[in-house]
This record gives structure tokens, C-alpha cells and sequence, in this order.
């Protein structure tokens, strides 16, 4: 069976202030974002140019209000409704059905039967970086 999950795509941290985030996350990373449109603000970090999303909660599949806001990982999957019907059948739980984020994004995630919340995508981004790397 090939491999479904080609890699991590996207780490989603979110805020309810989304400006003072990006601003930290900035200040912290050393860089500006290189992508934003209005709550949201992505930077490619580190020697593979991981992308790190600062997203304002109101857009998070869970309350993050009651609870530390965390992390969502995407990872990059070729056939995201496939990927979403493997996951469900092999009993995971829908949590964020498949969004449109533009510029062709395209994420969801389900939570698996442990409790943990399993992000994919559908990611230009992963892809440019694969094929720059010859990969």
C-alpha cells in the first residue's frame, strides 16, 4: 500500500489575539511572515522550511477557550477524501470537515479513538518544497 502520509505540511498554533501572536512569533523566529491574509500568518522556519501558522482560534475545529489552544499538525495526503474515509472507517471521529482555506489549502481533521486530533491537508507549500528537493 503506498504511503498516505507524505509528510509533515503545516503546524497550526492558535490564538485568540492574533496579532500579538504573529508579532511574537515574528520576534521569536526572527522573520516576518511570509504569507498572511486576515487571521492567519504563516512563516517557513528551520533548514527545510517548515511552515508554522499563527491562526486566530475562532477558525480552530476545537474550543480553545477552555483549554490550552495548542497545536494542530497537518499532514500533507494526496487524497484527502480518501485519507478522511480510511481514518473514519478505521474509527476516527470527524472534527473539522474539509475546509477550502484558498490558494488551494485544503484541510480537515478527525480525532483518532485515543483522543488525539489528526490534521491533513491537501498543501502547495509541501509540494514545492518535495519537488525543490528532488524528492
Amino acid at each position: 500500500m503506498p504511503t498516505t502520509f507524505r509528510g509533515f505540511a503545516t503546524l497550526s498554533l492558535f490564538a485568540a489575539d492574533h496579532d500579538a501572536a504573529k508579532r511574537w512569533y515574528a520576534d521569536l523566529f526572527g522573520v516576518e511572515a511570509y504569507f498572511e491574509r486576515p487571521g492567519y500568518a504563516e512563516f517557513r522556519i528551520g533548514d527545510h522550511q517548515d511552515e508554522v501558522g499563527i491562526v486566530d482560534s475562532r477558525y480552530a475545529p476545537y474550543d480553545t477557550t477552555t483549554a490550552p489552544a495548542g497545536a494542530l499538525m497537518y499532514w500533507h495526503v494526496d487524497d484527502l477524501e480518501g485519507t478522511l474515509e480510511r481514518l473514519t472507517s478505521m474509527g476516527a471521529t470527524p472534527l473539522q470537515p474539509v475546509t477550502e482555506r484558498g490558494h488551494g489549502f485544503v484541510t480537515a481533521a478527525v480525532t483518532d479513538p485515543f483522543g488525539n486530533v489528526v490534521g491533513v491537508m491537501h498543501n502547495p507549500h509541501f509540494l514545492d518544497v518535495v519537488g525543490a528537493a528532488g524528492a
